[in-house]
């Protein structure tokens, strides 16, 4: 006779499994945006004028200043976007701060492209929300 000597398999309930297929759909997000970010910062660097303000807000930016924030801000998120579909540790932990961080500077730079700036939120609230809620980090499953 031989025993069964699999380790016994988690149940998945229906919000474990949108946390692991929002965690996949979560990195590929963070590489969207960050090329975005990128491109967005680019046109920024390039040319002036190519964003104008909506309103008289107290956040005030040169725009050549919002696009290296952007750029640089795309490059990071689009690495971390990378180490998330790798499955690596480090890539959840920098997602969710930098999905943070994403929060704060979209909100700040609402009067230049108020349409994007609240999409590029709410994405980055689903992104934390997947990271944060997704229990087979650590438990060496992967994509």
């Amino acid at each position: 006779m031989s025993q069964n000597t699999a380790p016994p398999r988690r149940q998945n309930s229906s919000s474990a499994a949108w946390a692991s297929g929002g965690t996949l759909f979560a990195g590929v997000l963070m590489l969207v945006t960050g090329f975005m970010d990128v491109f967005q910062g680019i046109a920024g660097i390039a040319e002036d004028d190519v964003y104008t303000r909506v309103g008289d807000y107290v956040f005030k930016f040169n725009l050549t200043t919002w696009g290296w924030i952007h750029l640089i801000l795309g490059i990071v998120l689009a690495i971390a976007g990378f180490g998330i579909l790798k499955g690596a540790e480090w890539g959840r932990v920098a997602g969710i701060a930098l999905a943070s961080l994403n929060i704060l500077l979209q909100f700040l730079f609402l009067p230049y492209q108020p349409a994007w700036a609240l999409f590029a939120m709410a994405i980055s609230v689903f992104v934390i929300w997947a990271l944060a809620t997704d229990e087979s980090y650590g438990s060496g499953e992967k994509f």
